[in-house]
């Protein structure tokens, strides 16, 4: 993939988490790697969605070294970067960081969003699991590299597409897929799973009873599963 279409792919999706209300302010970044010439493009740190243009998607190899663009790359780039280090082989080539509203609930919380029902497990195959605390030492150390170390950490023993999502405790959602743009759709999903399940969660006092297992089966597979039949 050319740099320039790189580019031009990861500004869409960074403009789409407005479009999707997921963000206010400058609070999110979308990432886009190419695994042909493992580079990431990334938006700039600070800049305002209504002036974003696609010169300001920088362009980083996967040491975080600038390889094309002006500004300086989003604070969280070390951290989408270490997901493309870990997934990246395994298809995943867009990441999403947003504090989209109840997603950053359960985060907060330090709880797991558990699935309820079956909205929830057409896009995500159990739970979506919510990391530890950072200690002290890792947030006054190498914090953006420490927190992909602990999402890794969360993910480890799960797979990288049926669980597409982590919440950082006490901060908010990253959320990854196969292009930027399906990014941006398993960040979306997860919102919307997310304020059902507070409303569950609330509605019950906590007693709401999970999905059948058989039942988050049959949705999830029947999309993604090897004998999928869900689509055209």
């Amino acid at each position: 993939m050319e740099i320039k279409q790189l580019r031009e792919e990861v500004l869409t999706a960074n403009l789409e988490l407005v479009t999707r209300n997921l963000i206010i302010s400058t609070w999110g970044n979308v990432s886009g790697y190419d695994p042909e010439s493992k580079l990431v493009a990334i938006k700039a740190s600070g800049v305002e969605y209504k002036n974003m243009k696609a010169e300001h998607m920088v362009v980083v190899d996967l040491e975080g070294d600038v390889v094309e663009g002006k500004y300086h790359p989003s604070t969280d780039t070390i951290t989408h970067l270490m997901l493309y280090r870990a997934y990246g082989a395994e298809g995943i080539c867009g990441v999403v960081h947003t504090h989209s509203q109840y997603a950053t609930i359960w985060a907060q919380s330090g709880m797991d969003i558990p699935c309820y029902g079956t909205t929830h497990a057409d896009y995500y195959h159990g739970d979506i699991p919510t990391t530890r605390l950072m200690t002290d030492a890792e947030i006054n150390g190498e914090y953006e590299k420490n927190t992909g170390d602990i999402i890794l950490e969360t993910m480890r023993g799960r797979n990288c597409h049926s669980t597409s999502a982590v919440l950082v405790h006490s901060h908010g959602p990253f959320a990854w897929g196969k292009t930027p743009a399906e990014a941006v759709l398993h960040a979306q999903v997860l919102e919307y799973v997310a304020k059902m399940a507070w409303s569950n969660y609330v509605m019950s006092g906590g007693t709401c009873r999970l999905i059948q297992q058989a039942l988050a089966d049959k949705h999830y597979n029947r999309k993604f599963g090897p004998d999928s039949y869900y689509g055209q």
